[in-house]
């Protein structure tokens, strides 16, 4: 896959999107595991090739960057998605920031405090896995907060993503959709492995537990802040394979509507060679 032959399989999250009728199974815009593995290796050299362009323009007064923002149930593949598709790009082009339990300092401000410190700086790509959307999604579905906070808090996020994007960062938003089945056999291989017993935490079954919750918590999220600023996607997430050729295709749309140039020289080339020559 080059760059410039990126074809979307997926169409964004918009006032009629249901989250029920999609199926975790399905694999939209790819026939085969192997063929989404042959796109995802071709895609690895575009997009670190296009995050180079996009550092090197930023060397040179370039205010652009990327912002992907992954969103999921628990065992839905977010770390998948880091290193299979993430992690082919020049580490130093990438901040990557997993969003925890806020600290103490962190409740001492409003739920955005910690989500701009780790905003991507100029010529990056930055990942959030999980995010300030975690504000309206388990405080919607454990009370953590009010029902006129968390209404209030979908505008918010709907303007502060509209100040990212005005301040020239493109925001790609993903919500990798699993089925229960499948959240219960990934669990249940993370029990059975002893190299994966270190991802099990038994508070997953509690959250498990509120399956039905969660979904209507991201049926609405989905679609009071997708916006044509910063609009959601939903991928299917059954298949690993699949979800992360998906999200691939996603971050290469974005990089390319982009299409960061290298920056012109400011001194004379031909001038240089000869003064190296000489040297």
């Amino acid at each position: 896959m080059s760059a410039h032959d990126v074809v979307l399989p997926l169409s964004p999250v918009d006032a009629d999107f249901v989250l029920a009728d999609l199926d975790p199974d399905s694999t939209p815009g790819m026939e085969s595991k192997k063929a989404a593995e042959k796109e995802l290796a071709a895609g690895r050299e575009s997009l670190d090739s296009l995050q180079e362009r996009l550092f090197a323009e930023s060397r040179f007064g370039g205010e652009r960057s990327v912002l992907l923002v992954l969103q999921a149930m628990d065992t839905a593949g977010k770390g998948g998605i880091v290193r299979h598709v993430v992690g082919g790009i020049d580490p130093q082009g990438v901040h990557i920031h997993a969003f925890k339990a806020p600290t103490d300092e962190e409740k001492e401000h409003d739920f955005l405090w910690r989500i701009r410190k780790q905003l991507p700086g100029h010529g990056s790509i930055g990942v959030f896995d999980r995010s300030h959307y975690e504000d309206v999604l388990i405080h919607r579905v454990r009370g953590f907060s009010s029902p006129e906070v968390i209404e209030e808090r979908y505008g918010i996020i709907n303007e502060f993503e509209a100040e990212v994007v005005a301040s020239g960062t493109t925001i790609v938003k993903v919500m990798l959709h699993i089925s229960k089945e499948e959240q219960k056999a990934r669990l249940e291989e993370r029990l059975d492995r002893p190299d994966k017993n270190w991802k099990y935490n038994p508070g997953d079954v509690d959250e498990r537990l509120l399956w039905n919750d969660y979904q209507e918590a991201y049926q609405i999220a989905l679609t009071r802040t997708s916006t044509p600023d910063a609009p959601w996607f939903a991928v299917p997430a059954n298949h690993k394979w699949y979800a992360r050729w998906a999200v691939q295709g996603l971050l290469l749309d974005a990089m390319t509507r982009l299409d960061p140039q290298w920056p012109a020289a400011d001194y004379n080339v031909e001038a240089e060679k000869a003064r190296l020559a000489a040297s």
